[in-house]
């Protein structure tokens, strides 16, 4: 196998700089880049040099043994000074070895899959830690890396095997009589994976927008106030603001973090009956991306006339409140007032909405589940005819554990790959 090399820290200036190797050239190379000899693992502050003895920096020299590293290789890691010229330096004299190559995205953590050192559900909980923005993110980031779904699975597949085998057990002695019924334990065994498996896949839907973050509309009349009010929520100028009806066109996105959730607010056209094309245009979009968001903040008097259908967890809040003689459940864009209360309000909505949230959190973890579920469904019916047909339902209980096999990665999942691993950066 090839030995690879890249940058693993950001590109740009740093004080520190990290350059990985990973194969069966890194501590050679490494070495050599010293001038000295290095442990198999362990750290030294060496010298690095040029093939001609030209003095490239000074750095820290990390080694570790396979399979005791990231990627289940020997691998080797310099840290170095965070300069341009220097990355660069030294990325040209490992460029110059025979045997290294630059790595592709997602390389080394594609070795550590290949090496058992992690399952598939462990590489997305890397790539969505790295992508993490906000402390939700971070925590189902961790619980996912941490091997919470692939221990949740190994669990789920040896419960299956173990009905599995009752189940063949009987149909090997089909002419003996067999001392006792399976069927009791195998159904509890089988219901309570399909319980599992139901409460994942119900959560799947939160746990991603979790992930990918929950959308909140500003919905309400022309010249409502909804673009003040975002901008007051933005603490930025996001959307323009004028005195004359319809100036929002679009819908204007403007990304938050509200009590650790990835939260995108979204001012849409003010809705209203219009003879202009172009804002009907608007206000049909407006409609829609209202109906799809995960909550609705109504800016009106009477949210029921707004055509948009108006859910349980929506908030109506009465707009301009600072034009009005009473204030209470009124907002301001302009002068602040509320503000605070609907953050809050908008913060517990969503962040009991999280409550539902499994750690699954991914449409191919659901297909999976569900895959699993429907072929539980079939075995559990089959099981009701008797004996007869447990080699039947032995096979959908096969069915079942290859679904939460291709959840975490051992089988089936090669297509998916290439798709995965095109996300991660060089280094990782």
């Amino acid at each position: 196998m090839d030995t690879i090399f890249a940058l693993a820290s950001a590109q740009g200036k740093a004080g520190v700089a990290v350059i990985r190797l990973s194969g069966p050239l890194a501590h050679s190379a490494a070495a050599d880049l010293t001038g000295s000899t290095l442990p198999s693992r362990g750290m030294r502050v060496r010298t690095l040099y040029a093939d001609d003895g030209a003095r490239l920096d000074d750095g820290l020299v990390l080694t570790f043994q396979g399979p005791a590293s990231f990627t289940g290789e020997d691998v080797a890691e310099l840290q170095i000074h965070g300069s341009t010229a220097a990355v660069n330096a030294v990325m040209r004299c490992l460029s110059g070895m025979s045997g290294l190559r630059l790595a592709e995205p997602g390389e080394f953590t594609r070795r550590a899959l290949e090496n058992g050192k992690m399952d598939l559900t462990q590489v997305e909980g890397l790539a969505d830690l790295i992508d993490a923005e906000t402390e939700a993110q971070r925590k189902q980031a961790q619980t996912i890396l941490a091997g919470g779904l692939g221990t949740l699975a190994e669990r789920w597949r040896r419960d299956l095997i173990r009905a599995a085998s009752l189940l063949e057990a009987v149909i090997d002695f089909a002419d003996e009589e067999v001392p006792t019924d399976v069927t009791p334990e195998v159904n509890t065994l089988v219901s309570g994976v399909m319980t599992d498996l139901q409460r994942e896949a119900d959560g799947v839907k939160i746990a991603e927008r979790i992930r990918t973050g929950f959308e909140v509309a500003i919905v309400g009349l022309p010249n409502a106030g909804k673009s003040t009010l975002l901008n007051a929520l933005a603490g930025r100028e996001a959307a323009i603001t004028s005195e004359y009806a319809g100036t929002t066109r679009d819908v204007i996105e403007v990304r938050m973090d509200l009590a650790g959730l990835p939260v995108t607010l979204l001012d849409t056209a003010g809705l209203r009956e219009t003879k202009d094309h172009v804002e009907n245009l608007g206000i049909e979009l407006a409609k829609k991306r209202a109906e799809a968001a995960d909550l609705r903040v109504f800016l009106s008097d009477d949210p029921q006339a707004l055509g948009v259908r108006v859910l349980e967890d929506d908030i109506q809040v009465l707009p301009k409140s600072d034009l009005r003689d009473q204030s209470e459940n009124g907002v301001s864009g302009k002068t602040g007032q509320g503000i605070d209360q609907l953050i809050s309000q908008i913060s517990y909505i969503l962040s009991n909405k999280t409550t539902s949230s499994g750690i699954a959190t991914r449409e191919r973890h659901r297909v999976a589940l569900l895959k699993a579920i429907d072929a539980l469904r079939a075995a559990t019916t089959v099981l009701e005819s008797g004996p007869d047909l447990y080699d039947i339902a032995a096979e959908e209980l096969r069915t079942a554990i290859r679904a939460l096999e291709t959840l975490v990665g051992r089988i089936g999942v090669e297509d998916l790959l290439d798709e995965i691993f095109s996300s991660f950066c060089l280094g990782k």
